[in-house]
């Protein structure tokens, strides 16, 4: 599979680590992707609700299925989200710029997942 082929293909992205601040870059990938007619899940247990959509506090929680998980989060956190969406069934795992873990990447290979990592969800979605 490709991006192109994964952004065609995906409807709902579940953003962990999406925060309600505005000039945050998490804010404004998610907006443009809410725009783009993405369904966006906010995960993140500091928050309730974000772009009008009820917030969870962790993948686990998420009552829907998950395309794609856009991890907004410091590479250290990575394993453990890889691990959740490898539990709930996602499709893909997308390590925004800067985050990268290539064990925990290897891991999502092996279940299945495709693997996106340190690239701009938006910026791809813009190249379309």
């Amino acid at each position: 599979m490709t991006i192109a082929e994964l952004l065609h293909t995906s409807r709902t992205i579940a953003v962990v680590g999406l925060s309600s601040r505005k000039f945050r870059p998490s804010y404004g990938v998610s907006e443009y992707m809410q725009r783009a007619w993405y369904r966006i899940i906010p995960v993140n247990p500091n928050e309730t609700m974000i772009l009008g959509e009820k917030t969870y506090p962790d993948l686990d929680s998420v009552p829907e299925r998950i395309d794609i998980v856009d991890i907004f989060r410091r590479t250290e956190f990575v394993p453990e989200i890889v691990a959740a969406a490898i539990r709930i069934g996602a499709r893909a795992v997308w390590m925004q710029e800067g985050v990268i873990h290539e064990e925990a990447a290897a891991r999502a290979r092996a279940a299945g997942l495709f693997i996106a990592m340190d690239r701009c969800i938006l910026k791809e979605h813009l190249k379309l």
